[in-house]
């Protein structure tokens, strides 16, 4: 219930200020943050305190990265190593997107899981790509697992290791495709998120080319939507900005999703991970 009315005031902020607004999108200076921004970070730091819903999903992950699963009937404790050696989770998420020998690829947490879940548990990868996301009560348990990996790199600093000339690959290709315009709107990742000060209505958009604005759009991920009470990854988040775009939804784990993500979180390489988040 507390959620519902904190939210209710924070979608009224938003209402009577899009309302004072005539252009849906205008410049403000750089850092500076609006009233509903400020009212939802204060009701954010609250609700973490007391307790984030996201902690329900961190536990069943928890649960699923344990249990002997899958057609093989194996636990990813004792078969996944997500970089840090076989089984071990803690400060792995703020290393990833990082290479994999194994697998001959650059991949970030959540499709190095799914690639686990295929490898190692037996799981189809087409079975998973299905409904990769959560919504309409539904929650992929590859949600959960990634939300269980990045909860145990909370209050650590993001080291993307991009001394790994594959990996400075991969970042280099990150930083081309936000720069790509395309589309019926021939819009780019930097259309709204290359220079400081952008908006769109009562939404700040962060530089993503520098750290601080590169921080800001990776941190709180995976993330509880209080909107839809469903947790999302970050993956999630850069498939919806394509669909924003109105370009072609990418497929789920691929190599372009893993270049953005790369790209942004090296970016914030040095500054602190604050742990599972809440979204508006």
């Amino acid at each position: 219930m507390k959620y519902r009315i904190a939210m209710a005031a924070i979608l009224a902020l938003t209402m009577q200020a899009a309302s004072a607004q005539d252009k849906p999108a205008a410049a403000v200076p750089a850092g500076q943050k609006d009233a509903t921004t400020l009212e939802f970070e204060k009701f954010r730091t609250q609700m973490e305190q007391e307790g984030n819903p996201a902690e329900l999903f961190e536990l069943q992950g928890e649960e699923f990265w344990k249990a002997k699963r899958g057609p093989k009937n194996v636990a990813l404790t004792a078969s996944c190593d997500l970089g840090l050696g076989v089984g071990v989770v803690k400060g792995a998420y703020v290393q990833m997107p990082r290479y994999f020998a194994d697998a001959g690829k650059v991949m970030d947490a959540e499709r190095r899981i799914v690639w686990c879940m295929v490898e190692k548990q037996g799981y189809k990868f087409d079975d998973l790509a299905r409904r990769p996301f959560a919504g309409d009560n539904y929650t992929p348990e590859q949600t959960s697992l990634v939300t269980y990996v990045a909860a145990q790199s909370a209050n650590m600093k993001f080291a993307v290791p991009l001394k790994d000339p594959h990996v400075r690959e991969v970042y280099e290709i990150g930083k081309e495709v936000v720069a790509y315009r395309a589309g019926p709107y021939d819009f780019s990742c930097n259309t709204c998120h290359g220079a400081d000060g952008k908006r769109i209505r009562m939404q700040n958009l962060p530089n993503l080319g520098t750290p601080q604005g590169a921080l800001s759009a990776v941190l709180g991920w995976p993330g509880y939507r209080m909107t839809g009470s469903v947790m999302l990854t970050h993956q999630w988040r850069m498939s919806d900005c394509f669909r924003q775009q109105r370009f072609p939804q990418p497929k789920y784990a691929s190599d372009t999703i893993t270049a953005l993500l790369t790209y942004m979180t090296a970016n914030a390489n040095g500054h602190m991970y604050k742990g599972l988040g809440i979204k508006r």
